[in-house]
């Protein structure tokens, strides 16, 4: 795929902005759809076009996704997992798949790319494959993320969409907010010597660098063949929320005590211990690069530099 002209919803976020770019320079016409309610404008690339709009608005949708377009990448998503409107969370969720598929194939665009969530699973065993189950999330997030995947199976299996579902490990970078790395850089800066740590700290996780989780979107796009191919999207190895506290301590170069909040996990619906199988994506030809330790440090020192 060369040169076609292709719509990224959430294209001011954290890894859509990064997908844009890519696409760009790989000679795309990049459509960047984001309300900008977590995005930022400057992320988007140059060469990219900016079109501020809601997704859940069909109307708004209409504008941008048409018969010109030859490839939606599906990011956008209310994706705080620990919201206080968790019914608004999930008919935003769905109404904006919803709205994506409809849209889609009403014009005619029949390629898909959906980014789904590891919170699918629930608390499953690790590493976890994709094929397993049964299927049963712990928050409303991961129950609309679980919903939307039906969708798209069934715009897949009954109107032609050929589609890939991303199921991401905790993906971090620069510019991210609201998640682990960024909150303990925030508390450091703002009181060096103590860093509270919600739960008891030994939540363990997977976590992917952003430009690694593009690149393995990418290469999944051009090596699947099927309709509907669900992918997981990881590292092999996991770190645990006490690890992240002395990565990020060790980049910022304070040594604060410890205070936790107490229970197995940091809120209600969070899965305390989290990695994917990535077999299936190993299987394919890419391997994932680096361990999660890594991936945590690389977005710590991109963080400590802007806050």
């Amino acid at each position: 795929m060369s040169g076609r002209r292709v719509l990224v919803t959430g294209g001011a976020g954290l890894i859509g902005s990064r997908l844009a770019a890519a696409l760009v320079d790989d000679g795309h016409d990049v459509v960047a759809v984001d309300d900008l309610s977590a995005g930022d404008a400057d992320r988007v690339p140059a060469g990219a076009t900016l079109v501020e709009a809601d997704v859940r608005d069909a109307g708004s949708l209409a504008a941008v996704l048409d018969g010109s377009i030859d490839r939606v990448y599906h990011l956008a998503a209310d994706s705080d997992v620990d919201t206080d409107d968790r019914r608004g969370q999930v008919e935003a969720n769905t109404a904006m798949t919803y709205n994506v598929l409809e849209r889609a194939a009403a014009v005619g665009v029949d390629e898909l790319a959906f980014t789904s969530s590891s919170t699918v699973y629930g608390e499953a065993p690790m590493p976890t494959p994709e094929d397993y189950a049964p299927l049963e999330p712990i928050s409303e997030y991961g129950a609309a993320k679980l919903a939307e995947e039906a969708l798209v199976s069934t715009y897949a299996h009954s109107y032609g969409v050929t589609a890939r579902t991303f199921r991401f490990a905790n993906v971090v970078g620069p510019g991210q907010r609201g998640n682990v790395i960024a909150d303990f850089v925030e508390k450091l800066r703002a009181d060096p010597g103590r860093l509270e740590i919600l739960g008891d700290g030994r939540q363990e996780k997977s976590y992917m660098y952003v430009d690694d989780c593009v690149a393995a979107m990418r290469h999944v796009l051009d090596a699947a063949a099927a309709p509907l191919v669900t992918v997981n999207l990881g590292s092999r190895t996991t770190t645990s929320v006490r690890r992240v506290a002395d990565i990020v301590s060790d980049v910022l170069g304070v040594d604060p005590a410890h205070e936790f909040t107490g229970g197995d996990r940091g809120w209600t619906g969070d899965v305390p211990r989290m990695r994917l199988s990535v077999e299936r994506l190993a299987g394919m030809g890419f391997e994932p690069p680096g361990s999660s330790d890594a991936a945590v440090r690389r977005a710590t020192e991109a963080l400590a530099d802007e806050i």
